[in-house]
């Protein structure tokens, strides 16, 4: 089953629900920004791409930049519990297959390919 953490709002999470769906695949669709996911999940997420937490941040987004909150970004369990309270910050989109247990963020669309092919 494939999953997008997906922001109808953002150019490239549309793109990649275009490439998913012309693939024929009806995947699950989490609108992140009201349901954001619990820090443990996105702990699973980074570990499913095989990142650290930090690489699931979006540096240039204003809600970081204008953070007084932000915790030490090699603090995984923290950075986590941060993101989850400030999805706006979170990578987008984030594609799971988990059937394989594996992710990618879609950035470009195209990364979906090594999921859905």
């Amino acid at each position: 089953m494939i999953t997008i953490h997906h922001n109808p709002r953002c150019s490239k999470s549309r793109e990649t629900l275009k490439i998913i769906e012309g693939a024929g695949i009806d995947p699950v669709i989490v609108p992140y920004l009201e349901s954001p996911p619990s820090a443990e999940r996105i702990v699973e997420l980074a570990a499913m791409i095989g990142v650290p937490v930090r690489a699931l941040v979006r540096e240039r987004e204003s809600d970081y930049k204008e953070a007084r909150d932000l915790p030490n970004l090699d603090d995984d369990a923290a950075l986590a519990a941060w993101l989850s309270a400030h999805p706006r910050v979170l990578q987008r989109p984030i594609v799971v297959d988990s059937e394989t247990g594996r992710a990618v963020i879609g950035r470009p669309p195209e990364n979906v390919q090594e999921l859905i092919s």
